[in-house]
């Protein structure tokens, strides 16, 4: 006698698979903008960072040297001593800032001196890495970020 052995295989129904991706994909339109916007916070929080950073930095070379680097020394004279005129007299062994971060978009840091109205500038020209642009594309300037 042979038996009628039925075989039940368990698994999920395709209606219960498209629930749960309805589901998940609701969450992440909730959840995606939100994520996105602290990323742009965080990235603006780093600038203002590395701001406050170099002028700590600047002050300390303008206290011992009576002169800011200008534009063609950079703020690499914060990490090495400049070799070009006008040098610093008293630079530390150390430099002032032990190396010269990257914004968080990867690009250099831009420095001015004399800056426009005031004794340096420096800035960071956004996501895009080009002069203007609106939210994470714009430049973000050292006297901006005191505001």
């Amino acid at each position: 006698m042979k038996k009628n052995i039925q075989r039940h295989q368990k698994g999920f129904s395709l209606i219960e698979i498209m629930v749960v991706l309805v589901i998940i994909g609701m969450l992440a339109s909730i959840v995606g903008p939100n994520v996105i916007n602290v990323l742009s916070s965080g990235n603006k929080q780093k600038v203002k960072a590395d701001f406050s950073s170099f002028e700590t930095a600047l002050k300390m070379y303008k206290v011992e040297n009576y002169i800011y680097p200008n534009s063609e020394q950079g703020l690499d004279a914060l990490v090495s001593k400049p070799t070009s005129a006008p040098e610093p007299r008293n630079y530390p062994a150390e430099g002032y800032i032990p190396k010269l971060p990257n914004d968080p978009w990867g690009n250099p840091y831009q420095y001015i001196s004399p800056g426009d109205s005031k004794p340096y500038d420096i800035y960071s020209l956004g996501a895009d890495g080009i002069n203007g642009g609106e939210g994470d594309d714009a430049d973000m300037s050292v006297w901006d970020a005191e505001s």
